[in-house]
């Protein structure tokens, strides 16, 4: 299966997708508009999972259906017009309530994970320690 890179996708590896992409997509536009083009190029640059630009882009029209994002079209540069997305102050407000939600996730996470660590662990073995006569 193809991800709209062109690229091969396997099914084990981790797509972004759902509100984790929506809010995702919100966090780069709370720091400035962009066109639809330039938020999957982030996306892609941030290093998160794999996203095809069709899914950015319904993703997009969902957040302007729900009133997170508002958008016109930018004819200022030379060429066809483009699109540009801008954060709403619902948008900001949606924003806020996930990341708030997603630092309570990260602390049970890390707290869950602190746990397997300490015992799957593995323990460094008697002989690479000096001996002291």
């Amino acid at each position: 299966m193809a991800d709209g890179s062109g690229r091969k996708r396997t099914t084990s590896e981790p797509r972004l997708h759902g509100e984790m992409l929506a809010t995702s997509l919100l966090a780069f536009l709370k720091g400035c508009n962009a066109y639809g083009y330039q938020l999957s190029q982030q996306l892609t640059e941030s290093g998160l999972p794999q996203s095809d630009s069709g899914t950015v882009y319904r993703a997009l029209r969902q957040l302007e259906g729900s009133g997170f994002v508002s958008s016109f079209w930018d004819t200022s540069d030379q060429g066809p017009a483009r699109r540009m997305y801008s954060l709403t102050a619902a948008g900001e407000l949606f924003l806020r309530t996930w990341i708030d939600a997603l630092d309570k996730y990260h602390e049970v996470l890390t707290g869950a994970l602190a746990g397997f660590e300490t015992t799957t662990a593995p323990t460094e073995s008697a002989g690479s320690e000096e001996e002291v006569s």
